[in-house]
């Protein structure tokens, strides 16, 4: 005859069993999203692989609180530093993706001898929006204050 304490026993152990095979290819997912971000954001994921950082209670959609698996990985921008992200998965459906703050080189840029030159806008240019443009040559700055 089975006992209450031998009956709960083996209820946790199924109960853990079947909360791992629900959890199971979560991670894989995690790196296909994290792949696809990184794509969109034009950066390069670095070593191909996600891994596991812990749990969070975050915020879904209609601000409900819910457990989410935590997942890490590095990603560069220039080849040069390694930067931080994290996937947050809601069982396997995705929560969020957060990249750490990179800089984004654009158009305006150049390439000289492999180092990156930042070129400036003319002053003579109009301006389209004020704040667009806000540095200010000392030298120009002076004469009138």
């Amino acid at each position: 005859m089975i006992t209450l304490g031998e009956l709960t026993a083996w209820l946790l152990v199924a109960l853990s069993i079947a909360w791992i095979w629900r959890g199971h290819g979560v991670r894989e997912r995690a790196l296909d999203h994290a792949r696809a971000h990184c794509q969109r954001e034009s950066v390069q994921l670095l070593d191909g692989n996600v891994a596991f950082k812990g749990w969070k209670i975050i915020a879904d959609g209609s601000q409900r609180k819910r457990l989410a698996r935590i997942y890490s990985f590095e990603f560069t921008v220039t080849s040069q530093e390694r930067l931080n992200g994290t996937v947050a998965m809601y069982g396997r459906h995705l929560a969020k993706i957060e990249l750490q703050a990179y800089p984004i080189y654009e158009a305006m840029q150049a390439v000289d001898g492999g180092n990156v030159v930042h070129t400036q806008n003319n002053a003579a240019e109009p301006q389209t929006n004020a704040r667009q443009n806000t540095v200010v040559q000392l030298d120009e700055w002076r004469p009138k204050h």
